[in-house]
Parts: structure tokens; C-alpha cells; sequence
């Protein structure tokens, strides 16, 4: 059994990523794990925005709730549209308070001209699932996965976060609603087995 953080990425919770999201948690749900849902509309992140990255051990409590829901989980999930190749801006400050110094990382003694960091998140596994408007070949190899290797390489593996792994869904514009259910039936699936 895993203690799962399903972290609902979109402005809307009438979108289809919710849709998604709320497949993933009956799939894993029904594999006997321990689901928390997190959305990011309800966190007031818009006072973050100028918070000038300085080291604090008092955050607000409401952030204090979100690193304490990070800790707890063995597997977090990310679901969000991709805009403009990225997650959306909403994910992107999440990362910024919720990813803190001494939460998910710490930063080590200097010694010579690198930065080195302990990886307080060692253990912790992950899945992006995003929608995109671009097919999600054309995202990967012409595009070359910006969004995904930004979560993944600089953020999630940064912190000790590892595998990693990815479930894009797209074009979400153009697809039938046939399509779209059978790619629900999916992400329920790959919910039931993470």
C-alpha cells in the first residue's frame, strides 16, 4: 500500500485533467492506497508571488499543511494542462513554496565553487499526467518535452524524487468523447498499478 498526494493542477475543477485526476484516485483507490487530493485553487499562492525567495523556518500554516501532506506521501501526481509547452503558472509557483529549502532539500556546507544539496525527498516516486492541444508525439520528439524534463530533471529529481514517469493526453481540442473515456479507462488503469 501507498500513501498517495494527487496534486489537481488546472484553474477549473469542471476540466478535463480533473476528470483524470478523479480516475487516477479510483484506480488507486481500489488498489488499497492511501489517497490525498491537494488543489491548487484552494491555496491562496498568489501572496507567494513576491515573497523574494528568502530561507524562513515559519511558513504560514496553510503552506506548513502542504509540506506536511509532501512528507507524508510515498508517491505524488501531478495533474495539469500543458500551456505554451509548460505547466501552467499555477504549478510553477506550487513548486516554488511547496518544493521549499529544509522541506525537499537542503542545501549543504559550501566547499569550493559548487552547491551541493541533500535530497530530502529520496524515496518518493512521481507521475506527470498533463493535456496538451499537440499530439503527444509531436510534443516529445519535435518539441522536445520541455514541460516534462523541467518537472522531472530540475524539480522532482533535484529533490531525491525518483522514477519519475509520464502520461500525456492530446490533443484534448480535437479528440471524440469515445477517445476521451477510453483515455480515462487508461489513466484509472495506470492509478491501480503505480
Amino acid at each position: 500500500m501507498k500513501k498517495v498526494l494527487v496534486i489537481k493542477g488546472h484553474t477549473r475543477s469542471d476540466s478535463y485533467c480533473d476528470a483524470l485526476a478523479d480516475r487516477y484516485i479510483k484506480g488507486s483507490t481500489e488498489a488499497g492506497n492511501q489517497v490525498q487530493v491537494l488543489r491548487l485553487t484552494d491555496l491562496n499562492l498568489e501572496d507567494f508571488l513576491k515573497y523574494q525567495h528568502r530561507p524562513t523556518n515559519d511558513y504560514p500554516e496553510m503552506l506548513t499543511e502542504v509540506h506536511e501532506q509532501m512528507k507524508w506521501a510515498d508517491h505524488l501526481v501531478f495533474v495539469y494542462p500543458t500551456w505554451w509547452g509548460l505547466p501552467p503558472g499555477l504549478v510553477k509557483t506550487f513548486i516554488e513554496v511547496g518544493f521549499a529549502p529544509k522541506v525537499a532539500f537542503r542545501y549543504l556546507p559550501l566547499k569550493g565553487r559548487v552547491v551541493k544539496v541533500e535530497k530530502l525527498f529520496r524515496g518518493k516516486s512521481a507521475r506527470l499526467i498533463s493535456t496538451m492541444d499537440a499530439p503527444p508525439f509531436y510534443y516529445n520528439w519535435f518539441m522536445g518535452d520541455p514541460g516534462g524534463k523541467a518537472m522531472k530533471r530540475t524539480t522532482l529529481n533535484f529533490c531525491g524524487i525518483s522514477p519519475v514517469k509520464k502520461s500525456y493526453f492530446g490533443s484534448v481540442k480535437v479528440s471524440t468523447a469515445e477517445k476521451r473515456e477510453k483515455w480515462l479507462k487508461k489513466i484509472e488503469s495506470v492509478g491501480r498499478s503505480d
